[in-house]
């Protein structure tokens, strides 16, 4: 996949930086950075693109992201005001090249090996959302501490896997550019009618090289790429407005076609969009 290069501003003597970013939104560009990164969300929600993985994040989520992983949060405005997020952002060689290589730091093996393509945390979260929430106040020693139990308590909690994207390296330039231009403009018109032209058009290619192009560097269609954001978006909708029938949360969502929209739903969730409700 390629995408805008990112680089921390991070202190050249820093191992381990912590983010605490708290504002409007998040950065909004598909980008990659050499970092491993621990994110927790605090406030907010929105939609997230990790590797080939499209889903949706909400308060108290917490994802661990794999060095030159591409990924972008975009936050969504429709039910959040301010967005808060905690991210500790460090390589496996930061406290030297050997350091994790310890045998007394074996048990974190699983966890450097299992961050490449990146997971979401499903289990301790309560203990690691208070352990990164307050990160940022602590001495540099502390930190460090802090940071050694954030590694066990991942180490051993249930995780989901996001992306299954293989060949990761950086990526720079146009094509850099080119691939975040369409994956914002998507996310910012997916209510809307999108056709191939209109990303085409964004990516200054005819629709038939584009599709090959967007296939090859994503391992899904732009069609079923546009599909999973849709249907994350009416999954937000359906559990948050329920003053919205779900002919009106299809519409919203970009599909004009209710037969469609639950053909589709059921197929990426397994339930339909009235049981989907129900559950939520």
């Amino acid at each position: 996949m390629k995408v805008l290069p990112f680089k921390i501003p991070k202190p050249e003597n820093v191992t381990l930086y912590v983010q605490h970013y708290k504002g409007e939104s998040f950065y909004e560009k598909l980008h990659q950075h050499k970092e491993i990164q621990i994110s927790v969300v605090l406030k907010g929600e929105g939609t997230y693109i990790i590797g080939d993985c499209v889903g949706d994040f909400k308060q108290h989520d917490i994802f661990v992201l794999g060095e030159n992983l591409p990924h972008v949060f975009k936050r969504d405005a429709l039910f959040e005001h301010e967005t808060e997020m905690v991210s500790l952002f460090f390589s496996k060689n930061s406290f030297g090249e050997s350091f994790f290589e310890l045998p007394e730091f074996e048990y974190f093996k699983k966890f450097f090996d299992n961050a490449i393509l990146g997971y979401k945390v499903k289990s301790n979260k309560e203990a690691l959302s208070l352990l990164l929430a307050k990160i940022n106040s602590l001495s540099k020693y502390q930190q460090f501490i802090s940071f050694l139990e954030i590694l066990r308590l991942i180490s051993e909690a249930d995780k989901r896997k996001l992306s299954s994207l293989i060949n990761l390296k950086k990526y720079a330039g146009d094509e850099g550019k080119r691939m975040s231009d369409i994956f914002q403009f998507t996310m910012n018109n997916f209510q809307r009618e999108v056709t191939l032209h209109d990303v085409s058009d964004i990516a200054n290619m005819t629709p038939n090289a584009f599709c090959r192009y967007f296939k090859q560097r994503t391992n899904k269609t732009f069609v079923n790429f546009l599909i999973d954001i849709r249907i994350g978006n009416a999954c937000k909708l359906l559990s948050k407005k329920n003053d919205l029938s779900i002919t009106e949360i299809s519409y919203k969502s970009g599909f004009n076609n209710l037969a469609n929209f639950n053909r589709k739903f059921k197929a990426i969730k397994g339930i339909t969009p009235s049981e989907y409700r129900k559950k939520h």
